[in-house]
């Protein structure tokens, strides 16, 4: 062996070999020199001293969007009364549990979500909802259902002596409107209450209550009509269109249908089917909005609860 190679290198590798500078032997390897492998950091690699750092480009950053201030509505009245309290008289539940609604963000004191148990309000002025349903403060404020019998004329008085609507309120104190009307061969569903601006909105057209009707009507309904009258009929005051419309029962002679419309023009179920070929001989509101019929007797009337109310009010956005 040469000299050469007991020094620890090989002919022809004498600056080739893994460290770069000597043998197997020779330290630490070089970051500079040699034919073999480049060190991450050496020769052309990056940042190395043979050559040009390799850098990605970098994206201009984009300004971020200023973050809007969140809105709060300061709804606390030192003055007032607390929260569950109010929530409790109205008949929400224990104060226990009025505090569990508050505490878990279902309550809603004008627009605003209170989460604190110690927010006061006034239970005047306050516009209070719970799972988005609007509670009604006012305890002097009441909202009844009445199932009207045939033959009765939606009003309080008729000066022409015919059966009215006052008969079946005439033990209560309070002054009361109904809403809408029912004509006097019309059966079911009329409500009626002591609050004004319930009274006015459920009646206004803007706010389009849906009403529910079931009519017997003549002759077989044929399957098609349902199309027809929710592409609209034209009557001699205008364009009725009906929400939905389907068949309950029919036979060759008669029919009975059940059919869906905000409408509230005066006769208007049965002009519409009279148009279409089908006479009405017995007419029945079900439904007004959310508030059902249901079981009550003609000439009974039974008081609102307060979830029916806060359902009725919520729906034309009080």
């Amino acid at each position: 062996m040469s000299p050469q190679e007991r020094r620890g290198g090989t002919p022809g590798k004498a600056s080739g070999g893994r460290g770069g500078g000597g043998g197997t032997g020779g330290g630490r390897p070089s970051h500079a020199g040699g034919t073999g492998k480049p060190a991450r950091s050496g020769g052309a690699g990056r940042g190395g001293a043979g050559g040009r750092a390799t850098q990605r480009p970098q994206r201009p950053s984009r300004p971020r969007p200023a973050r809007e201030p969140e809105v709060t509505i300061d709804v606390h009245d030192p003055e007032g009364v607390r929260l569950q309290k109010v929530l409790a008289s109205a008949g929400l539940g224990s104060r226990r549990a009025c505090e569990e609604l508050i505490a878990t963000g279902r309550v809603t004191v004008d627009g605003a979500t209170v989460r604190e148990l110690g927010v006061r309000v006034d239970p005047v002025r306050a516009v209070i909802h719970v799972d988005g349903l609007r509670v009604q403060l006012d305890s002097s404020i009441v909202t009844l259902a009445l199932n009207k019998p045939k033959g009765v004329v939606s009003t309080m008085h008729d000066p022409e002596g015919r059966p009215s609507i006052a008969q079946f309120v005439a033990d209560r104190n309070e002054r009361l409107f109904h809403v809408g009307r029912l004509d006097a061969e019309t059966e079911g569903l009329l409500l009626l209450t002591n609050d004004g601006e319930l009274a006015n909105r459920l009646s206004h057209p803007s706010h389009g209550v849906a009403k529910t009707y079931l009519a017997h009507v003549e002759g077989r309904v044929a399957g098609s009509l349902a199309g027809r009258l929710t592409r609209g009929i034209e009557l001699e005051d205008g364009l009725v269109k009906v929400d939905k419309f389907q068949v309950v029962q029919t036979t060759p002679q008669a029919s009975l249908v059940e059919l869906v419309l905000h409408e509230g023009r005066n006769r208007v179920v049965r002009r519409l089917l009279e148009e279409v070929g089908h006479p009405v001989t017995r007419l029945v509101r079900t439904q007004v909005g959310p508030i059902r019929l249901g079981d009550l007797k003609p000439g009974r009337t039974r008081v609102l609860s307060k979830t029916e109310v806060g359902s009725l009010m919520t729906q034309v956005g009080l």
